[in-house]
């Protein structure tokens, strides 16, 4: 996704006083408003908007909110989007990052187990299954998984 490791802009950071060079220099290892990065994983991932909201079975409505930027959507929402369009664990946590949230984390139950669904490259159905088999909340069961 990006040329540069973050500890590599890091130490670029700690030792150029010039922050307006810093910025100009490394323009495009900056982080992208979420909607844009959304545009960027369909078309890499080859989907399409009514891609996603047919397989997340939600209203299109939320789905195209969500790409104008007018709505947030849940971390959870991201999850799913993430599985439909099937992220690797990289993809998902830059994806999570994005959306403002956290990272999947594995000392976290629930996350661990994305984490491990993520790695067996599971559906969201098969995901919610395997939550709901280790007594854990499914990822959408949510009627609407956006915030704002």
């Amino acid at each position: 996704m990006f040329e540069k490791n973050t500890d590599e802009l890091f130490n670029k950071l700690k030792k150029d006083p010039d922050i307006e060079k810093f910025l100009a220099d490394n323009q495009n290892e900056f982080t992208k408003p979420l909607n844009e990065y959304l545009g960027c994983l369909l078309e890499q991932k080859h989907f399409t908007k009514k891609d996603l909201y047919k397989k997340l079975c939600c209203e299109p409505s939320h789905v195209y909110h969500i790409f104008k930027g007018e709505k947030k959507p849940s971390r959870k929402f991201l999850l799913a989007m993430a599985r439909v369009m099937q992220l690797n664990l990289e993809e998902t946590q830059y994806l999570l990052r994005y959306g403002g949230y956290g990272i999947l984390y594995p000392r976290n139950t629930w996350d661990a187990v994305i984490i491990s669904a993520i790695e067996q490259n599971l559906s969201v159905a098969d995901t919610d299954e395997l939550l709901n088999n280790l007594n854990e909340e499914p990822i959408l069961n949510q009627k609407l998984a956006v915030n704002g």
